[in-house]
């Protein structure tokens, strides 16, 4: 088994609020990943006391630890019982009702025994590679289908759009959002490996249009993560007339995380 991973945050002035782990429960069979990218807040209050990095540390690993210690637990209940561990951890000191409460988007994915499972929240992405070789990505496109000029604005983003119905959905501090994620599973028989990417890396392909999610995997398993990240920087950079980029970051948090088993 082969696991390699690398994260890259979009300014050096600020923290990365991506979150990225692959662990091998003591057994010896199977394992877990866990991907989240922080949803960074606009200037102002939140109503939490904490930064976006505290919040993916805390989700992140409870996700990991009851991904990897829990085989009785679907993901869909491995991320409500996430989400409330972490709520409990700052309700007391936080407005965890507030629409810009810390919150991160979601990716698990876990393997053993005969199956593979995964569970998509919000716009990281999972690719699951066949022994064909064939590659298939695993999405939550909710944020894609909203009406176009929705996202024309940081406050029609949260008053409208952000865990509403309607809209999209990304983990906060309501565990019920578990339900709305994307879930499923393969046997393991028909799964040679796995990558996630958050929508800093996904760029390579979503935005850059450097190739598919075939060419995306083959890159990660030939070059590295760090390769691929590399890569989207480079085109970010020159991308000075935001052909591609439009009204979006220059640089986003980059991370992503290959899985061969």
């Amino acid at each position: 088994m082969r696991i390699e991973l690398a994260g890259t945050p979009g300014s050096p002035e600020r923290p990365n609020e991506d979150w990225v782990m692959a662990a091998l429960p003591a057994s010896g069979q199977g394992g877990c990943l866990v991907l989240l990218d922080g949803v960074t807040p606009p200037p102002g209050d939140d109503g939490c006391v904490h930064s976006v990095p505290w919040f993916t540390s805390r989700l992140g690993g409870a996700l990991a630890e009851l991904s990897a210690s829990r085989p009785d637990l679907t993901l869909e209940e491995v991320l409500a019982k996430s989400i409330r561990r972490t709520a409990d951890a700052h309700r007391i000191s936080c407005d965890l009702s507030h629409v810009r409460t810390p919150q991160a988007t979601v990716v698990l994915a876990r393997w053993g025994g005969a199956a593979v499972e995964y569970l998509v929240l919000s716009d990281s992405v999972l690719l699951l590679e066949s022994p064909d070789g064939s590659v298939r990505a695993v999405v939550d496109d909710r944020l894609d289908r909203l009406a176009p000029g929705t996202l024309s604005s940081v406050e029609l983003t949260d008053t409208l759009a952000r865990n509403k119905e309607g809209g999209f959905f990304t983990a906060a501090a309501d565990p019920a959002v578990a339900s709305r994620a994307v879930t499923g599973g393969l046997p393991l028989a028909e799964v040679r490996a796995l990558a996630a990417l958050t929508d800093g890396a996904s760029r390579w392909t979503e935005v850059f249009q450097e190739g598919d999610w075939h060419a995306a995997l083959g890159l990660l398993r030939s070059a590295g993560p760090q390769h691929l990240i590399d890569r989207v920087r480079e085109r970010e950079r020159a991308d000075t007339e935001r052909v591609h980029l439009g009204r979006g970051k220059r640089h986003d948090d980059a991370t992503v995380v290959l899985v061969e088993l």
